[in-house]
């Protein structure tokens, strides 16, 4: 328990709470992380087996993925490579802080997740749309896996029937809605249904090797482009100062790892915040060289025409692109049952909690709502899939989301834990960080609603 903290809000008793419900101390733990729970804390044994270096390459883990796509067309929209550049170091500041904010709370509250550790601190209603915006934000996630694997099948499947591009398949079996819809059912269904997702945590390892492999290809591409490989235009300024938020969405979406990162800071031998600030420090560098590394490239070989998908922008033909998309394919069939996972585990906590079951008390039913839940879930997924091609309209309405996670929910919870403080006097060091909390929530709703209200007027209504 951090000093100074007193009495922070922990009633879980509305809505009927009781300890089990939803499995809490499950919901939205990254399959690589091994925590111990509270009845053995509550013995004595509470320190974690995971090392320091160990934490930074699961945050690592936790934050590279198929959002990296998406970084060159975000360096299109801010301006070019200096208005890029300074957009991600500025909030890298937050984002770092965030994660070491979220770590501090959690060692007041004695939480072990997200969620947790928002309700602990923040209270009911907080804590309920935080939930909420997990379950949100891990449906959209699954919706652009699923638009991501229609965009490399596309691309692979044109060089594989030898067709071009311009001309659309003219095969049923080579059409964009088939080949999502056939990889979907046969491989991520099964993937989703199991209770437990701790069997994918060594293909999950394996998708990371693939997004380092995709960024080695681009800056490659670049230093050693092909010659019908020629940008467009390189834009050197935003055409206005909003496109600038625009591409905060992608950056957020790109560095979000806070959901996951509560239980990997309590599965440390040592979880103290100042070994914390350090192992998030690191990882958020090397996930900068990795981003930075893709966005420049990326918009460098391709400018202004750069694709939303970076990889859509590359010949059918190009062997190592191609094997690039199969790592990526690999990477979402991976990630979207882990993500489907957590949305179902916060829904089924919603439930419970709201009728006031235990989980021994619901085994076999949690069952029966277990496939129904799954079923429902992936054929909405699939469904939206198959009618939004562009995954630059569904990045911009979850990079929001993601920008609660980053800003919001943290800034609440260090303002919340400050308040909590029983001290006679508030110094100035208790001043800043209440402050730096408000601005971090007025940063997170202002990018929240910047850009889901561009999303909504924009993108979803062109």
């Amino acid at each position: 328990m951090a000093q100074g903290i007193g009495s922070i809000n922990s009633d879980y008793k509305d809505w009927e709470w009781n300890d089990d419900a939803g499995e809490r101390a499950r919901l939205l733990q990254s399959p690589s992380v091994e925590t111990v729970s509270k009845t053995s804390e509550s013995q004595g044994n509470s320190l974690g087996t995971t090392s320091a270096l160990g934490a930074v390459f699961i945050v690592v883990n936790a934050a590279l993925g198929a959002g990296l796509l998406n970084f060159p067309a975000a360096f299109s929209m801010a301006g070019g490579v200096a208005a890029g550049i300074t957009l991600q170091m500025c909030m890298l500041i937050f984002i770092i802080g965030g994660l070491v904010i979220l770590a501090y709370c959690s060692q007041a509250s004695n939480e072990r997740t997200y969620q947790e550790v928002v309700w602990a601190v923040c209270g009911k209603v907080p804590g309920v749309l935080c939930e909420v915006a997990i379950a949100v934000y891990t449906f959209g996630t699954c919706i652009a896996f699923l638009i991501i694997i229609g965009d490399q099948e596309d691309k692979i499947i044109a060089a594989l029937v030898k067709e071009p591009e311009e001309v659309g398949s003219s095969r049923w079996y080579t059409d964009r809605k088939f080949t999502i819809s056939i990889t979907a059912f046969l491989l991520i269904l099964p993937l989703s249904i199991p209770k437990e997702i701790g069997f994918q945590k060594y293909a999950s390892s394996l998708s990371v090797v693939g997004t380092w492999y995709v960024t080695a290809v681009i800056i490659i591409k670049y230093i050693w482009p092909d010659k019908e490989l020629v940008p467009v235009e390189i834009p050197t300024s935003p055409s206005t100062w909003t496109a600038v938020f625009n591409a905060m969405p992608t950056i957020c979406f790109g560095f979000q790892c806070h959901v996951s990162s509560v239980p990997v800071f309590n599965s440390m031998k040592q979880p103290e915040v100042k070994t914390w600030g350090a192992v998030v420090t690191a990882a958020m560098v090397i996930a900068l060289f990795v981003y930075t590394g893709t966005g420049i490239c990326g918009f460098l070989t391709f400018g202004a025409g750069v694709e939303q998908d970076v990889l859509m922008s590359y010949p059918s033909n190009d062997i190592p692109v191609a094997l690039a998309r199969a790592f990526i394919i690999l990477c979402v069939l991976t990630s979207y049952p882990i993500l489907h996972f957590c949305g179902r585990a916060v829904l089924e906590g919603l439930w419970l909690r709201y009728t006031g079951i235990t989980v021994e008390e619901d085994v076999v039913r949690e069952r029966r709502r277990r496939l129904l839940q799954t079923i429902s879930w992936f054929l909405l997924t699939l469904l939206l899939a198959l009618f939004i091609p562009d995954i630059g309209k569904v990045i911009s309405v979850i990079g929001g989301l993601a920008a609660c996670f980053i800003f919001v929910f943290p800034g609440l919870c260090l303002i919340q834990a400050k308040l909590s403080e029983i001290q006679e006097t508030r110094a100035i060091s208790w001043w800043a960080q209440v402050s730096y909390g408000v601005f971090m929530v007025t940063l997170g709703a202002f990018i929240f609603g910047q850009t889901t209200a561009n999303a909504i007027f924009v993108d979803l209504t062109a």
